[in-house]
């Protein structure tokens, strides 16, 4: 693995957390609206805009998907996008942008922990002063904005949005690692084509929850609040979504699945900081060093793969 590999996977990985940092904003903006409303809005746009992105390589792609490539999109599909984000928005909206970006913030520990596992991947060893670093950012996070969010919002719905959020940890690590070893087998199918795959199928999924959504869950809106919505559910669709995917999955063939998982923490990032402008404050002095601590447990998991790479390991 070249130095210039490896900085362009991290260019894209930290696109791909600007991107990604969007969505926790967007369900403080569509507070007017549940969360499945939003996880459909949002996905029926992704959907759309990917059909019409890929519908003149689709012919050229369908000989290259056979039954596993479908399920596979299937499942993934749902893991990392619908469950995924239905989940988010009820943490956020239930228990604030700090407590949520502060559970996803565990990702890159857990991503990097099962890719550890892998054939030929860093030792876990070598990367627990990265990972030790990744921890105390989170820390200083937690320590920072647990009591605001405790006093934010009732306990039940604290206890509530805790676990969507932990939900969605869940569910996102499951999606980051299978679609990490899909790319890996897939060939004939770049990583773009794969991310509007995903969305595709991601729009025809969301369909099912589209339907009782915006029927039986429907409550009266006027017509500013629908502008917003479908604004904000467009903008999600396609930043977060189709520009924000097609960066991960570039960075995903780029790095190792060790190395992936320390890009997520550009998603926590960029997710704060998203936040401080939506607040129009400044970071706190724990906020800052937070941020310091990550990007300082990123550049240490970079040496710890350069080494690995002079010493002939991968």
């Amino acid at each position: 693995m070249s130095s210039n590999t490896i900085l362009r996977g991290i260019l894209f990985g930290a696109l791909t957390g600007a991107a990604w940092g969007l969505v926790f904003l967007a369900p403080e903006l569509t507070r007017d609206f549940s969360p499945w409303q939003l996880a459909a809005g949002r996905y029926l746009a992704y959907g759309l805009f990917a059909a019409v992105l890929i519908a003149p390589r689709l012919r050229a792609l369908l000989p290259h998907l056979g039954l596993a490539e479908w399920r596979a999109l299937v499942w993934l599909s749902l893991l990392g996008n619908v469950v995924y984000y239905v989940f988010l928005a009820s943490a956020v909206q239930m228990g604030g942008m700090a407590m949520t970006s502060l559970v996803i913030g565990f990702l890159p520990v857990a991503v990097t922990i099962i890719g550890s596992r892998g054939k030929g991947a860093v030792p876990i060893a070598k990367l627990a002063p990265s990972l030790a670093l990744g921890l105390a950012g989170i820390a200083c996070v937690a320590w920072q904005s647990l009591g605001g969010a405790q006093a934010s919002a009732a306990g039940s719905q604290q206890v509530i949005g805790f676990f969507c959020a932990l939900g969605a940890l869940v569910s996102w690590t499951t999606y980051a690692v299978g679609n990490s070893r899909w790319l890996a087998r897939l060939h004939a199918i770049s990583a773009h084509d794969w991310s509007l795959l995903t969305g595709l199928v991601t729009g025809l999924l969301s369909l099912f929850i589209a339907v009782p959504a915006f029927t039986i869950l429907l409550e009266p809106r006027s017509g500013a609040q629908w502008t917003s919505f479908i604004g904000v559910c467009a903008g999600v669709a396609i930043f977060a979504s189709i520009f924000g995917n097609a960066c991960w999955n570039k960075a995903s063939r780029l790095l190792p699945l060790t190395m992936i998982g320390q890009m997520i923490l550009f998603e926590t990032l960029f997710a704060l900081l998203y936040g401080f402008l939506w607040e129009r404050r400044l970071p706190t002095l724990l906020e800052t060093a937070a941020m310091v601590l990550v990007t300082a447990s990123v550049m240490l998991c970079v040496s710890a793969h350069r080494v690995v790479d002079e010493g002939g390991g991968h």
